[in-house]
């Protein structure tokens, strides 16, 4: 953690690349996040470390892309810290602490934003807007305020997308199930992944060409979903609510055959279990970048299968069609054609 922070204060000139924005020639962390992440970085084993930081586990030799990776070390650990402490500033302390008034409603009724939403953006938005000046910040609730702001997302070189509180509606009702989730995409692809729990304070993240991670106080650990095929019926989360009405009694049928389908309201938590091998598939709905970008990748890293329902790739600039995440593809195949009928 210490050459990590002596990294990004020191003066003298760093390496860039054509991808990377120019850092000020000025320290830009706050002394506060400089003492935050200087005492909360958790140690990795050297080959965990490897793992995460683009190395194979066979000889820890460095993956190249024709392409230049678009984080630092350094990046990736100001963008986790910038994160918890918005948690530990902005989101803990108002978990069922809100009043009425801090409670407001977007879209549909239980479309749910919170005073805790928009202080949390607004202090991730301020810092990593502070560290790469020359980045697109896409928050969830500024777009909500300028819709237009999304119109920017397929040519941005960089950009940042910000889930502050992601599952606000069990936040607001006291359900400690809900997540920071932050991703970072090149011209709509992404490329850094962050699922974030501010209750446990335990992280899985994600890198271009690096395995799926999840850390907590205690330790970190490589992430590897299952080729075998599940032992019972497949299980996953399906946004029932969310899909078009005619569609909805076809979904509730398959419950015999598919096994247990259920929901979280939390997209953080359903790609977390994901991840982790706890369900086998996810289908999301409603295709908000702020809610799926980041999943995505940290799946795809971690060997299992996300793209559209069509088969088509996915991209966080995409805004309709449905996007199935699976842990392999032979399960996603099985999923896909169960659910095929919701393309007609």
């Amino acid at each position: 953690a210490a050459g990590i922070i002596a990294e990004q204060i020191s003066l003298r000139p760093r390496r860039t690349t054509s991808l990377r924005p120019v850092r000020p020639s000025k320290s830009y962390l706050s002394p506060t996040l400089a003492r935050i992440i200087q005492a909360n970085c958790a140690p990795m084993p050297k080959i965990l470390k490897s793992l995460c930081d683009g190395q194979t586990l066979q000889n820890t030799r460095t993956i190249h892309s024709e392409t230049p990776m678009l984080l630092s070390d350094a990046d990736t650990t100001l963008i986790l810290e910038t994160v918890r402490d918005a948690a530990r500033r902005e989101i803990m302390p108002r978990f069922r602490a809100l009043s009425e008034a801090d409670i407001n409603t977007k879209s549909a009724p239980d479309d749910l934003v919170t005073a805790a939403d928009l202080a949390a953006e607004a202090l991730i938005t301020a810092e990593l807007g502070r560290a790469f000046p020359d980045a697109l910040i896409l928050g969830e609730e500024a777009v909500a305020a300028d819709p237009n702001l999304r119109d920017q997302l397929a040519d941005a070189e960089m950009a940042i997308i910000i889930d502050p509180v992601d599952g606000t509606w069990n936040y607001a009702r006291g359900l400690a199930l809900f997540g920071v989730i932050l991703a970072v995409t090149r011209y709509g692809i992404p490329v850094y992944g962050l699922l974030y729990d501010p209750v446990i304070d335990d992280w899985i993240v994600s890198q271009e060409h690096a395995v799926t991670c999840y850390t907590n106080a205690r330790n970190s650990r490589a992430l590897r979903l299952p080729a075998t095929p599940p032992e019972t019926k497949a299980g996953g989360y399906v946004p029932l609510g969310s899909l078009p009405d005619p569609h909805r009694l076809r979904v509730a049928a398959l419950w015999p055959e598919i096994g247990r389908l259920n929901s979280l309201r939390c997209a953080c938590h359903e790609f977390r279990m994901l991840a982790q091998g706890h369900v086998d598939f996810m289908l999301s709905t409603r295709l908000t970048p702020w809610d799926h970008a980041a999943g995505v990748l940290v799946v795809q890293q971690a060997g299992g299968t996300a793209k559209m329902l069509d088969g088509s790739a996915y991209s966080a600039v995409r805004r309709d069609g449905y996007l199935l995440s699976a842990r392999s593809a032979d399960v996603w195949s099985e999923i896909q054609q169960a659910f095929s009928f919701l393309l007609d």
